[in-house]
């Protein structure tokens, strides 16, 4: 992606829909700001018509002073800003401050939880202001522009602006990279009890009482009968709910002595619950059902796919506490961390429910996991 961002905001700048008529204005702004990888009269006629593409243009005086351009992909949640451009002449008004926050605005809009570019390696100005605006790079192309230079990757997580996340409730992150069971399940036990004070040793305690593979296999599986059983233990009140009988994960591991630990640790797991009466159904919540427990006060332990959110194919538990129209309010554990191994900032997102419903996804077998929590019994 090409960027010439500015500075500072100008009431004067308005940032509208293109009309036909910008077409040869976009274009000579095109060639004024780049020098390779410009884009034709006919390419901006055809974004302008499309429906994977949306033009923001910024109008200054009348004059097109600046215009960005994000594409969009059928069934998915991730929009690319494609291009981004200032006219040299209304530099410093903060017109690319305004077009990027507008084509966020238009990504949100067509529920798209993450937005993706890409930028020159050699243009520091541009490289800064994406890393102020929450950018995070996660990837290079080599020789990517005409001229072979290469391109950083960044990526930054979109957010609506819904009340339920001003109100979130305790975001508690985990301590390593097999935790985030554990770390959910004290995100759950804080909800039922405000007063619950930090526990470093907790998470710990949490991981022994409900996982059931080795350390050494990879994943720290906590399977949904471990999680429930756990918290049931604890005094709270769960219900798990998963579209298949297990054992679970076994694909994660190679031994088949760890595989044998894992049936029998989960075969134990699910005695357990039964015996505490934990509910226990055989299928998967669906959208409805998943909204009413919300809205009955519950809040739900969900395994995803850690390849939608860590960029490895591992199983994954985040913490769902409840939902703004069709948007699922999430805690994800895995936060970046600090050198004191705290949470650089709290990983809560807004997911719509049609990406929220692929991630919950997880391996081959599609298997659908969700350990519902209320803070006591169904009446």
């Amino acid at each position: 992606m090409r960027t010439n961002l500015a500075h500072s905001p100008d009431p004067e700048v308005r940032i509208r829909s293109p009309e036909p008529g910008d077409i040869d204005a976009l274009r000579a702004l095109e060639m004024r700001v780049f020098t390779s990888d410009r884009m034709s009269r006919r390419s901006f006629r055809t974004f302008l018509r499309s429906r994977h593409a949306e033009i923001l243009v910024a109008d200054l005086g009348g004059q097109v002073a600046g215009y960005a351009l994000v594409r969009f992909r059928l069934h998915s949640a991730t929009a690319r800003l494609y291009s981004i451009a200032v006219s040299p002449d209304a530099r410093r008004r903060g017109i690319g401050p305004l077009l990027l926050q507008a084509a966020e605005d238009a990504a949100v809009s067509r529920e798209c939880v993450l937005m993706r570019l890409e930028v020159r390696d050699d243009n520091a100005r541009a490289i800064e202001r994406y890393r102020k605006a929450g950018y995070r790079q996660f990837g290079q192309f080599a020789n990517y522009y005409e001229d072979y230079s290469d391109a950083l990757r960044f990526e930054k997580r979109l957010q609506p602006k819904l009340e339920g996340l001003r109100n979130a409730p305790r975001y508690i992150h985990q301590t390593t990279d097999f935790t985030c069971g554990p770390a959910c399940m004290m995100m759950a036990l804080a909800w039922a009890k405000p007063q619950l004070k930090h526990d470093p040793g907790l998470e710990f305690r949490l991981w022994r009482e409900s996982t059931m593979i080795y350390m050494t296999a990879g994943h720290g599986g906590c399977g949904p009968s471990g999680l429930a059983v756990a918290l049931k233990r604890r005094g709270l009140y769960p219900e798990i709910h998963v579209n298949k009988p297990g054992p679970y994960f076994l694909d994660t591991v190679r031994s088949e002595t760890k595989r044998r630990v894992m049936r029998l640790s989960q075969a134990d797991f699910l005695r357990d619950a039964k015996e505490l009466g934990v509910p226990y159904h055989l299928a998967p919540l669906s959208e409805s059902a998943l909204m009413r427990a919300f809205d009955s006060g519950a809040v739900a332990m969900v395994l995803v796919s850690g390849y939608q959110l860590l960029r490895r194919r591992v199983p994954h538990w985040v913490f769902a506490f409840g939902h703004e129209g069709r948007y699922v309010l999430v805690h994800d554990p895995a936060a970046d961390r600090d050198d004191q191994d705290s949470a650089i900032a709290a990983e809560t997102y807004a997911v719509p429910w049609s990406e929220f419903n692929r991630m919950s996804s997880f391996g081959p077998d599609h298997l659908r996991a969700t350990v519902l929590v209320r803070k006591g019994p169904v009446p």
